[in-house]
């Protein structure tokens, strides 16, 4: 099976003003259709990096990488992305930012009463009928990433990438929004690259976990697959051996392993 997402040997390199950081070095990966790939590793390996190279918004220093067999080069309405700050516009209410992406993407073909049962399924799917009227700073933080997450869904993207859309919020609620996702996920059927910091998030939700190592240079250390069925539930896995296993696999890539990498290297 051909991949849906393919990434050959990805060089970043910024200029800086302390000169040429090395971001990352040859990350070569392929991402299937539906699967949902998380991204973990320390602070400053390269994950938004990486994800901001498959959305479009920087282009490699070297390398290429592919979108349903086309060279990624700038942004575009088939790849989604949802950002730890939930971006919303604030003098426009939930449904006005829905709508706003709904109309660039399917403005030219549809009519109005179309693109509006787009923005109301959409915020439906997540949760947030009831708050169509209010504008973000009438509305909790984990609401404002439900509206992000919908006003994404509600373009129909080939790919969701999402740059630790919980990392702010409380851990009930990131908990909530987590077991959200899964169930939009599975109804969606859509390709997803995730960054986190959160190993538990990282099996709950993904069928891979990649672990970068760390920065400069950063690549693609090792890949654990998450052999788990889906649905999940968060509660039953806790004690289910291949979770746990799993868990440890990616702790001790990032803690044990490559701790003592980085004291050698010190």
């Amino acid at each position: 099976m051909k991949a849906f997402i393919q990434i050959e040997n990805a060089e970043m390199v910024f200029d800086t003003r302390k000169g040429r950081f090395h971001a990352l070095h040859e990350v070569s990966l392929n991402v299937q259709q539906g699967e949902f790939i998380a991204l973990i590793g320390h602070s400053g390996c390269g994950k938004s990096t990486l994800l901001n190279l498959i959305a479009g918004l920087i282009e490699p220093s070297g390398g290429v990488l592919l979108c349903d067999n086309r060279e990624i080069r700038s942004p575009g309405p088939e790849r989604a992305v949802v950002f730890q700050n939930h971006s919303l516009l604030p003098w426009l209410t939930c449904f006005e930012n829905v709508h706003l992406a709904v109309e660039r993407v399917f403005g030219g073909t549809e009519p109005r009463a179309k693109l509006k049962a787009r923005t109301e399924a959409a915020l439906e799917m997540v949760g947030m009928s009831h708050a169509t009227t209010k504008r973000p700073h009438e509305i909790s933080g984990g609401m404002k990433q439900r509206v992000g997450i919908a006003r994404a869904l509600a373009m129909e993207p080939k790919v969701l990438l999402m740059d630790e859309p919980f990392g702010a919020l409380d851990a009930l609620t990131r908990a909530h929004l987590q077991d959200e996702l899964l169930k939009i996920v599975a109804r969606t059927k859509s390709t997803v690259v995730m960054v986190t910091h959160d190993v538990d998030e990282a099996v709950l939700l993904s069928d891979r976990i990649v672990m970068m190592t760390n920065g400069p240079a950063a690549t693609i250390g090792e890949i654990c697959e998450v052999k788990l069925p889906r649905p999940r539930n968060r509660v039953e896995l806790a004690e289910d051996p291949r979770y746990i296993a799993c868990r440890k696999a990616v702790l001790d890539f990032l803690y044990t392993r490559h701790g003592r990498a980085e004291k050698a290297a010190a």
